[in-house]
């Protein structure tokens, strides 16, 4: 295991600004009969998608460049565009430069503009789970970009697992993994406690009428916002952020606004729902492609002191576990989205990656 601005011209002072950061294509892929883990099936599931770049071809007609990028819970493909993220990696010369890689950004089932409770089925959406997503990724890729392989498969938390899910699930498909933020083990402690919190909270909440309501279940959707809040947090930076006790009730305040504007409850509660069966241990001696994850020791989610990857990361026949050490760059569990701090590491990575 490893630890790891612009000046004015004459008087015109002028501010460091980001580059400006491609915005890709998106698209909409449509999987028929899907069905699910559970046994339902679903006539028609909508998976969105973002591309950057283009697919490059080898003489047997294999894709060499292809990336796939596996956000969060909660999140889209799209919030992969930031500055923060695309601004370092995308661009001319970067370690991902689209000019060279083919970028797949998709929205994972129950999120974003995919298939999702909220677009009328409500608490009749069949109940899907991490498998069912990576099939439905696995789908998309194949049947509807017409990608017969990957260069490398990243993710960041709920990315992160959908990754190792990858690694064992085809284990011939992509030449490498980088899972960020997470443990390639059963969902348990105090992990699966939060989020049968934030599944109850909802649940219990007599406005959620079975998933049947015509206004969000205000008090179960802000309690358990509160208690996602406080998955992602960092106590350093949020220190940074709420110097006093006025700057941090007003932190909270904006945010849980914000955020209840932005969430319906189904989703919410299906997003949870989804890690209930996740457990890759079972499998990791079939993750053959070489493997980089990388976790940071700030991350609530994932303490360091379980040592969870470290037990089970010698059974990957190519794997290296790196843990970030807290450093004024960490931003907790939300690292997984720096590039910044770790984009060395996957540098290194994709240099020494073989083709398969």
């Amino acid at each position: 295991m490893t630890r790891i601005g612009m000046l004015g011209l004459l008087v015109l002072v002028i501010a460091p600004t980001q580059p400006a950061v491609a915005q890709g294509t998106q698209g909409d892929f449509v999987a028929r009969n899907f069905r699910f883990a559970s046994g339902e099936v679903l006539p028609e599931l909508r998976l969105h998608y973002t591309v950057l770049g283009r697919p490059r071809r080898d003489g047997r007609g294999v894709v060499r460049n292809a990336v796939l990028i596996l956000h969060g819970t909660g999140g889209t493909g799209r919030a992969f565009l930031s500055p923060t993220f695309a601004g370092v990696l995308f661009g001319p010369g970067q370690m991902l430069d689209t000019a060279r890689y083919y970028v797949v950004l998709p929205d994972g089932i129950g999120h974003g503009g995919s298939s999702k409770p909220s677009d009328g089925l409500r608490a009749k959406f069949p109940r899907y789970a991490y498998d069912d997503m990576v099939t439905s990724q696995h789908l998309l890729l194949t049947e509807g970009l017409r990608i017969n392989h990957l260069r490398l498969v990243m993710g960041t938390s709920m990315g992160c697992m959908h990754s190792w899910v990858w690694g064992y699930t085809y284990p011939e498909f992509a030449d490498g993994l980088v899972p960020l933020a997470c443990a390639p083990g059963q969902i348990a402690g105090l992990n699966r406690i939060r989020r049968k919190m934030i599944i109850d909270d909802i649940r219990l909440d007599p406005a959620w009428k079975g998933g049947d309501y015509s206004d969000q279940p205000a008090a179960g959707l802000t309690a358990a916002l509160q208690q996602l809040y406080l998955m992602s947090a960092a106590p350093l930076v949020q220190l940074r952020q709420a110097p006093t006790r006025e700057a941090a009730d007003s932190v909270i305040v904006a945010w849980l606004a914000a955020r209840l504007k932005a969430v319906d409850a189904n989703d919410m509660l299906y997003q949870f729902e989804a890690s209930r069966d996740y457990d890759p241990s079972p499998h990791l001696e079939q993750v053959t492609a070489p493997v980089l994850a990388i976790n940071s020791a700030d991350d609530l989610v994932n303490p360091p002191e379980l040592g969870i990857v470290e037990r089970l990361m010698p059974r990957v026949p190519k794997g290296r576990f790196v843990l970030l050490p807290i450093s004024a760059d960490t931003r907790g569990h939300g690292t997984h989205s720096e590039p910044a701090v770790w984009g060395g590491l996957l540098k290194d990575f994709l240099l020494a990656l073989p083709e398969r």
